[in-house]
């Protein structure tokens, strides 16, 4: 994470907890903290969508490619501290999970968070990444020419 971004920890956060499966952010959530803390909903877990950009080849000018179902939630803890939590799919409780975790990350609880949830989480979606990796690359075709002795 960037030392000139103070930002930076809690964008890696969001990124890794909204693109986490629902069900096992629900499970290492409930892990963690089997009974939730004292919290006020400030935006209730809402369901929508979102247009989801892209660019052939990671490069060139970026293109529409569709839309995408999120819930999101936001939730402040009695200290004050407020939490955000953005999902894909239609899972309210996980997104209320991620707004909680942030909230409690962002009031100096973020080394155990990170511990508990956060390393669990990035270990799997690396797991993932590279187990598709590996069945792409089992697929590769090299091709090479042969050179004729003239």
């Amino acid at each position: 994470m960037s030392d000139t971004d103070p930002n930076a920890a809690r964008r890696a956060r969001l990124s890794t907890l909204a693109k986490a499966p629902a069900d096992r952010l629900k499970a290492l959530w409930s892990a963690h903290s089997p009974e939730p803390p004292a919290h006020q909903v400030l935006r209730a877990p809402e369901i929508g969508t979102v247009m989801v950009r892209g660019r052939a080849g990671a490069v060139g000018a970026s293109f529409n490619l569709g839309e995408m179902t999120v819930t999101r939630c936001s939730v402040r803890l009695a200290s004050g501290t407020v939490g955000h939590g953005h999902v894909q799919g239609r899972d309210r409780e996980a997104a209320r999970a991620a707004a909680l975790i942030d909230a409690l990350a962002e009031d100096g609880q973020g080394a155990a968070l990170e511990a508990a949830i956060l390393s669990p989480l990035r270990a799997e979606d690396a797991a993932r990444k590279a187990g598709r990796a590996a069945r792409a690359a089992a697929t590769k075709v090299e091709f090479f020419t042969m050179v004729r002795g003239d």
